[in-house]
């Protein structure tokens, strides 16, 4: 059982006291302790298994303007004692840096909303075991699939923040997460593909059954793949794949990127880079989210973003440090996004593959082709060929290639949103990109 509440607030209260009574002027303590169990099965035989406790703390000590920190696993109060008076004494002879301090008092976290992101559930070894062995006999009921792995993750952690301004909170979480990787193999090829669920609540994950039926029956569907020639085609990518271009996006637009320079989004805010259909949220108060949190690593409250309404661009990702560098107040994004997704199109999902005659769709990209300093993309894929609404064959070893710059107003989204991650899409069409192909 991880540490309650009480424990974690004595450790960070402890060391928020000695720090002001060295002489700093401000301080911020985590506290946190985490349990995780683990088990993995392969070819339906018992790979692994095992558990791990981290407890671990971490210390930010402030004297004016100067800044540094220090973290260990040994929360004895001797210890931390040592701890603090090592990062007090770094902090002295560290530079001054005029954007360094904690959040502003009236940003950080009020009250906490209950978001139900704990499950005292626990499933013992053996029944993650008896999950794993109903997935992979179903895994491999086709004698196509030549090889599996498997894998149960449960994990329980919670934490406190504390800082010198009076804020002390934190929660608890947990997750439960399953995958399941298949190879098949025929006489032309070997394919892999895979599938997961991973949930707040144990009760929430995909049946065992049903999470191996979908890894084989997407692995086997690659199997004797053809090649195409290069040429420029509307290209749809699947929900797995184009979720990947709202994580480039949340990444292109935190602050630390719009603060260098670094970005091909900077000076950007309320401007048209999407079209007028296109809206994206980010909302960290979703129920039982994967991405869910009360607050930022810093304390500052996080609210529901509207990053892009009607294409246009209204928020950058903003923690307090770089915040302060670009004039504006952090958004409660010290750790990025939270639950981002695109709100849905208006076209079904067989709306959408029939827009073209022909076109790819896009199930697996390989590499990472993404430059978010020039919007450059250019990655491997691995894919169908869609002609008339239908999947004629599978097709590998390709190039796609574009620029988020086109690419972002020229994409049409289907109405089939899910949340099964922290980041998530509908499917998604974009119009004339660039394949390289034999």
């Amino acid at each position: 059982m991880v540490k309650n509440q009480e424990y974690l607030k004595s450790k960070a209260s402890y060391c928020l006291e000695l720090s002001k009574k060295l002489g700093a002027t401000d301080a911020s303590v985590t506290v946190g302790n985490s349990i995780s169990e683990t088990v993995n099965f392969r070819n339906k035989v018992l790979d692994e298994s095992n558990r791990s406790d981290s407890l671990a703390i971490s210390v930010e000590t402030y004297i004016g303007k100067k800044k540094s920190s220090i973290s260990s696993s040994n929360l004895l109060d001797e210890n931390l004692k040592t701890l603090i008076e090592k990062c007090y004494e770094t902090t002295k002879i560290t530079p001054e840096d005029e954007f360094n301090s904690l959040p502003d008092q009236n940003l950080l976290a009020k009250e906490i909303k209950e978001l139900n992101l704990y499950d005292k559930s626990h499933l013992e070894n053996d029944k993650k075991i008896d999950y794993l062995k109903e997935l992979e006999d179903t895994a491999s009921k086709d004698e196509k699939i030549v090889n599996t792995e498997s894998s149960f993750s449960e994990n329980k952690a919670n934490f406190i923040l504390a800082n010198s301004d009076g804020f002390c909170n934190g929660y608890k979480s947990s997750s439960f997460t399953a995958s399941c990787v298949t190879i098949a193999k025929d006489e032309k090829s070997m394919e892999r593909d895979y599938e997961f669920t991973s949930r707040c609540h144990l009760n929430d994950i995909v049946d065992p059954k049903n999470l191996g039926k979908i890894a084989a029956d997407q692995t086997i569907k690659k199997l004797s793949p053809k090649k195409i020639g290069s040429e420029k085609i509307s290209i749809i990518f699947d929900k797995r794949i184009s979720k990947a271009f709202l994580s480039s996006f949340a990444g292109a637009i935190s602050s630390s990127l719009i603060a260098r320079g670094t970005s091909f989004l900077k000076d950007k805010i309320d401007q048209q880079i999407f079209p007028s259909s296109i809206n994206i949220i980010d909302k960290p108060d979703l129920i039982k989210g994967i991405g869910s949190q009360c607050f930022d690593s810093e304390g500052v409250k996080s609210e529901t973003l509207n990053l892009v309404k009607s294409g246009i661009l209204n928020n950058y990702l903003v923690d307090t440090y770089n915040g302060k560098k670009l004039n504006l107040k952090s958004n409660g994004r010290k750790d990025g996004s939270t639950n981002l997704y695109f709100e849905n199109g208006k076209m079904s999902y067989e709306e959408l593959i029939n827009i073209n005659s022909r076109s790819l769709y896009i199930t697996e990209t390989i590499g990472h082709g993404t430059n978010l300093v020039t919007g450059d993309y250019s990655v491997g894929a691995n894919g169908f060929l869609v002609e008339n609404g239908e999947f004629k064959y599978p097709v590998s070893e390709i190039t796609i290639a574009g620029n988020f710059k086109d690419m972002f107003k020229n994409l049409i989204l289907a109405n089939d949103l899910d949340f099964k991650y922290s980041v998530n899409s509908p499917t998604m069409i974009i119009e004339g990109m660039t394949v390289a192909g034999k």
